[in-house]
């Protein structure tokens, strides 16, 4: 039977001490950096706005691992933020809520995010500073600086994301774009036949309105930001990826995204 102390230690994850993620990077220094980004991003998502957040029922009964978040995207990095926030939220125990940031004091940290290589390591030393939090870094078939390309896939993105979602929660926005309306990209949908992870599709809204393009600097205050967490699906193996994207498509609501 687990002890009081036992239990306290796993809540705190035992801050990490000496322990590295998947990919070398030490938890402590992972956590500090959550933390700080937490509490500078926080009056950003729910005093200048309003984050309202519905479905984090669903989490509650979720595997500490194997878990990929599918979210649409609007901007580099506020949507990435506002999931970390809200999953920290969700390991206190606070549903639906961003109002007690005191979850910020013993953050999760088996959390990643899929994200361009080009965007965190060409965009400054802030990107760079986010890539601490738990980035796995991809090189993009079909855009690099700015301009439409083709070369080959990344098939070491998949092995790193699969790692990710070995040791933890994994977000990855299947548009692979802040474009609006944007298809979903194909390997996604290869990603889950090959991963078989359980799948949360996630709609958001009013982060391109209240934030500019990459997430760093306010555009409009008082804006309401949406955040709805769909039921979890495991998709059956005999599924095709044509089956699956469709399937997203019509959970994160691309057809009826707004800005």
């Amino acid at each position: 039977m687990e002890t009081k102390l036992g239990k306290l230690f796993r809540f705190m994850d035992t801050l990490g001490l000496g322990e590295r993620d998947p990919f070398g990077n030490p938890i402590l220094f992972k956590r500090i950096v959550v933390m700080i980004l937490g509490f500078i991003t926080y009056n950003r998502l729910n005093v200048y706005n309003k984050t309202k957040v519905t479905g984090t029922e669903y989490l509650d009964d979720l595997p500490m691992n194997g878990v990929l978040f599918l979210p649409n995207h609007q901007t580099y990095f506020m949507d990435v933020v506002c999931l970390y926030h809200i999953f920290f939220s969700v390991k206190w125990g606070f549903r639906n809520s961003l109002n007690y940031p005191i979850y910020l004091v013993a953050p999760r940290s088996n959390l990643f995010y899929v994200a361009a290589a080009e965007t965190m390591k060409n965009d400054g030393l802030l990107p760079r500073i986010l890539a601490f939090a738990g980035a796995i870094l991809v090189n993009r078939s079909w855009r690099a600086e700015g301009q439409d390309v083709k070369r080959d896939v990344d098939l070491a993105a998949v092995e790193k994301i699969g790692k990710g979602l070995k040791s933890g929660w994994v977000i990855s926005f299947p548009q692979g774009t802040t474009r609006a309306f944007a298809p979903l990209r194909k390997g996604t949908a290869h990603l889950i036949k090959g991963e078989n992870p359980i799948v949360v599709p996630v709609r958001i809204n009013g982060f391109r309105r209240a934030f500019d393009k990459k997430g760093l600097l306010m555009r409009k205050r008082q804006t309401t930001l949406t955040v709805e967490f769909r039921e979890p699906i495991r998709f059956d193996s005999s599924a095709t990826p044509e089956e699956i994207l469709e399937r997203l498509r019509l959970e994160i609501g691309l057809e009826a995204e707004a800005c």
